[in-house]
């Protein structure tokens, strides 16, 4: 893991820790402690005067200004902008008693051939390339030399980023040609575009990882998600991180800019949900609850959700759906209904839940036989189902949209359930006392 931090404007502490955080909660691992790019300046200045020795670098006395001079000139007249420094075949006892950069003797006939695994080759006239700046004229390394020392000192066999940078490979090929270093394997993959087709930003609400986290969404979706965003392994959608590893190569990426889709992101993320064991889930939602800044479970709700997850995890795509789902079983008694569940404790329900209790009471707690004595209750009443399970919500979950009426006394237990219909009853009675 390596933090490229050479711009020191932008390069806070806070967004290093967002990074590692994110990638902690990613579950993407790295080994040993991370490295600072711009800790390593002092092996960086030294590859600069190494190639300064071997004539393949020259010192550069042009000011910013001259550089600017001559640029507007060029714009003005219509010219390329490319600065030729009058430095590069200078003689150097001409040189004058002043600050200096060090630039790249870039090759000026000819074409580099970048080999991209993705693109395929890429051809770039040498007439089109500068003489680079390696180190500036306070001795600080620029970043194009900087990611290639620490590449080769790393031991990087594959680049893999963006395809903005396609051109930079082309730049830094000189810096690996001149040390006589092997150039990586190069593939440049397409950006992430927004749902208007154009480069995913801040415009779209593009967020950093940990802030995907913070909405409740599985460490195993976003990971399948991000992994399958220009990439694909025939037509599979949902895979684990197994399969991932094991499917994964370059010849998969796409040439296309992907697409960042929300509804995809969803339906993966409920995907996963699914699948993973309700231990897991059970840590996972605590993690998102703290990262989101909400109130922790206390230990038996946390136990009554881990119960519940069998009829939870199935249809929620991320974890507050899936906790609003099992409000039921976090909620304390006295249960409160919402504006709809409200509607449901008429005065006709107070006598239907007054009348079930002793049913229930007597029921032995299955679901076979809860089926049956509130399925032959219905009948009995001439009434569906329905309009029996509408104040049962009610009363047991406080909201008119819930799991099965049957997991949630199953999930509840027999005195908690009868305790909610009890208190339902009492508030539909004195609502009924309360009308006018």
């Amino acid at each position: 893991m390596r933090i490229e931090d050479t711009d020191r404007a932008r390069s806070t502490p806070e967004a290093t820790e967002a990074i590692l955080q994110g990638m902690t909660w990613l579950g993407l691992d790295w080994d040993g402690e991370a490295v600072s790019q711009a800790a390593r300046a002092e092996r960086h200045a030294e590859v600069a005067q190494e190639l300064l020795a071997q004539g393949r670098a020259y010192k550069c006395y042009a000011t910013p200004e001259e550089i600017d001079a001559f640029r507007e000139e060029a714009r003005a007249e219509g010219r390329s902008t490319l600065y030729r420094s009058p430095w590069r075949d200078a003689d150097p006892a001409a040189a004058p008693d002043a600050p200096f950069a060090i630039r790249i003797k870039a090759p000026q006939e000819g074409e580099t051939v970048v080999r991209d695994a993705v693109q395929g080759d890429v051809r770039i006239r040498n007439d089109q390339l500068d003489d680079m700046v390696l180190l500036r004229s306070d001795g600080s390394p620029v970043y194009m030399l900087a990611v290639v020392v620490d590449d080769h000192d790393m031991g990087v066999t594959h680049v893999i980023r963006g395809d903005d940078h396609l051109n930079n490979a082309a730049r830094q090929m000189m810096i690996y040609r001149a040390m006589g270093w092997d150039v990586p394997t190069w593939a440049h993959i397409p950006l992430i575009h927004g749902p208007d087709g154009k480069k995913l930003s801040k415009r779209h609400g593009a967020l950093g990882a940990e802030e995907y986290q913070k909405m409740g969404y599985p460490a195993a979706g976003m990971r399948n998600y991000l992994a399958r965003l220009g990439w694909s392994h025939g037509d599979d959608e949902f895979f684990t991180d197994a399969q991932a590893r094991d499917w994964f190569d370059l010849g998969g990426i796409g040439k296309s800019p992907a697409r960042f889709d929300l509804k995809k992101l969803d339906h993966l993320s409920g995907q996963h949900i699914a699948a993973m064991e309700d231990a897991a889930l059970r840590q996972e939602i605590a993690q998102y609850l703290e990262a989101a800044g909400l109130p922790r479970l206390e230990p038996d709700q946390a136990d009554g959700l881990e119960r519940a997850m069998y009829c939870l995890k199935d249809r929620a795509k991320t974890f507050p759906e899936l906790l609003e789902k099992a409000h039921f079983v976090l909620t304390r008694r006295p249960v409160e209904p919402d504006a709809k569940a409200a509607k449901a404790l008429t005065t006709v329900s107070d006598g239907i839940l007054s009348e079930l209790t002793p049913r229930l009471q007597s029921a032995s707690w299955s679901r076979d036989e809860l089926e049956a004595v509130l399925n032959g209750f219905a009948a009995a009443h001439d009434m569906t189902f329905g309009k029996l399970a509408g104040p049962l919500r009610a009363a047991l979950a406080g909201r008119a949209v819930t799991p099965s009426v049957f997991d949630m006394m199953l999930v509840l237990g027999r005195d908690e359930t009868l305790a909610r219909i009890e208190d339902a009853a009492e508030r539909a009675q004195a609502v009924d006392r309360a009308a006018p």
